[in-house]
């Protein structure tokens, strides 16, 4: 064989081996990634040719499909879109799906294995194959009083914030709405142009109404901590009536009282510089009710340290060992660094809920929902059922512990000051009282937590207002509540988590108890 001829030949040997392993990795390797590629067309006609499931909320859809005469066989739809839009999130052909859409996918689609057999059924047939069902834990009646609450504002404008409410003694979500919020029919619509200018008008502000402030979201939770700090000093041996240190100034760093100078970053004072008690000394009780600083602040420096407050907020859901899944991964809350728990000053602060702690909204329901549980932390769940078609049971979500987070006889004494901050004249949540509905006890804690951000003008932000409390009725542990307005500590009126947070709360255990009354 001649030089050239040989050299052609061994070049097409190469090049053969080449096609050979490219198509190899294509269709091998890479293929289930080509296959499941949003971009590739085929598998986008093929996600719209069956419909999907509903996404359920006793009884009714809040996200179902319809048929259409377009190329996209169904369309997505979400009935009453923008009060459910936190958990339901969206489904779009450009932009994906978030919330329940995603965290559900498989059984929506169809694509479960669990529905294997339907599928098969389906295709024997010659019958459209359809998607299972979720049913949600949410009740009407919480999410709609809490979606009310949030979006009245004096300006006509829904506040930035969220409202998580829990059943304590399951764990069930009542409530999760985040605002301001969105409508995403308009997402999942099959006019790419449409889609394009909405998605363009979500981004305004920073995203903000796409934020799922709930679950993904973590703020200082201010005052709302010291709950937590109460309860690792009931479990130290202080009872609600031990007098504690409560000067009208702190130092941490050396344990001198007095007066703070000024700002001085170094010393703690009580909020708006109010005197706790006598200005010397009050007990726990009164000390959780009227809010005071210094009196956590010392506590936690000169008894408890930062271990026992760690260990305590731990069992309370911080800082846990792997995300909390509801099904959506939860952000994880913090009680901040070894270091914050080691120096004075920044385990003072950390104290009231300051320096590097931070929670989600939910962690914040989960506080008060394991007070009104008698101490038991269950673990938070917004999916009851999984449906087949046929809507025969996949699956029911079963109720599980946490954890212990309080000794039931320590809790009553925990409730008990959580109620004080409700009916005691120094209390800082009066307005979370519900006094028409026989038999109903409110507990509660009140939180304005510093932002640590400053403005454009070089001025402090705004802090956020918070409130967390339950609601017993005839002593049975009925909703648990957390509510954030972020930066809605000093604006107008609304001074503080009790003047701000506490009425949005109270609405949405008033609205729930009265759903269901005599059950």
């Amino acid at each position: 064989m001649n030089r050239s001829i040989r050299k052609v030949a061994v070049a097409l040997v190469v090049l053969l081996a080449a096609l050979f392993v490219n198509l190899n990795f294509v269709q091998v390797v890479k293929g289930s990634d080509y296959r499941n590629d949003p971009r590739n067309r085929r598998v986008l006609l093929n996600e719209y040719a069956s419909s999907r499931g509903q996404i359920i909320v006793q009884g009714t859809a809040v996200a179902q499909s319809t048929a259409t005469n377009d190329e996209l066989k169904y369309l997505r739809s979400y009935p009453q879109g923008p009060r459910y839009a936190a958990v339901t999130g969206y489904y779009s052909y450009i932009y994906g799906s978030s919330g329940i859409e995603a965290a559900e996918d498989s059984v929506l689609s169809g694509n479960d294995n669990r529905l294997f057999g339907s599928r098969l059924t389906d295709l024997l047939t010659g019958r459209n194959s359809r998607g299972g069902s979720v049913e949600l834990t949410l009740d009407k009646a919480a999410q709609q009083a809490a979606y009310s609450a949030l979006v009245k504002s004096s300006n006509g404008t829904a506040r930035r914030g969220a409202v998580v409410a829990l059943d304590p003694s399951t764990g069930a979500i009542l409530a999760a709405v985040s605002t301001p919020s969105y409508d995403p029919s308009k997402l999942s619509s099959h006019n790419a142009n449409s889609i394009d200018k909405t998605w363009r008008a979500l981004q305004a502000d920073n995203g903000s109404a796409l934020r799922n402030r709930d679950f993904s979201e973590t703020y200082p939770p201010g005052s709302t901590f010291k709950v937590i700090v109460a309860a690792a000093a009931l479990k130290d041996g202080v009872t609600p009536d031990t007098h504690l240190l409560a000067p009208n100034g702190y130092y941490p760093q050396d344990g001198r009282t007095g007066t703070c100078s000024g700002t001085n970053p170094a010393c703690v004072q009580n909020f708006g510089g109010e005197k706790c008690d006598n200005g010397k000394t009050a007990t726990l009780a009164f000390s959780l009710a009227k809010s005071c600083n210094t009196t956590f602040a010392a506590l936690a420096v000169e008894k408890l340290g930062g271990d026992k407050i760690a260990a305590e907020a731990k069992l309370f859901g911080f800082d846990s060992d792997k995300p909390l899944q509801v099904p959506m991964t939860v952000a994880g809350s913090t009680v901040g660094t070894q270091a914050d728990l080691s120096q004075n000053g920044f385990l003072a602060r950390t104290a009231f809920g300051q320096q590097d702690v931070s929670m989600t909204p939910l962690q914040g329901a989960m506080i008060s929902a394991a007070v009104a549980n008698n101490g038991i932390l269950m673990q938070p769940y917004l999916v009851d059922k999984e449906l087949a078609p046929n809507l025969s049971v996949l699956k029911k979500t079963a109720p599980t512990q946490l954890s212990q987070a309080l000794e039931p006889d320590l809790d009553l004494e925990l409730q008990s000051m959580m109620e004080g901050v409700i009916t005691a004249p120094e209390g800082t949540g009066h307005s979370a009282a519900i006094t028409d509905i026989p038999g109903v006890v409110v507990g509660g804690k009140t939180g304005t937590a510093d932002t640590g951000r400053k403005l454009k003008n070089g001025k402090d932000e705004p802090p956020h207002a918070w409130f967390t409390g339950y609601a017993l009725e005839k002593g049975v542990p009925k909703i648990a509540v957390a509510v954030i307005i972020e930066n809605g500590g000093v604006q107008g009126n609304e001074t503080t988590g009790g003047a701000a947070a506490a009425p949005v709360a109270r609405a949405v255990m008033e609205a729930y108890l009265r759903a269901h009354e005599g059950g």
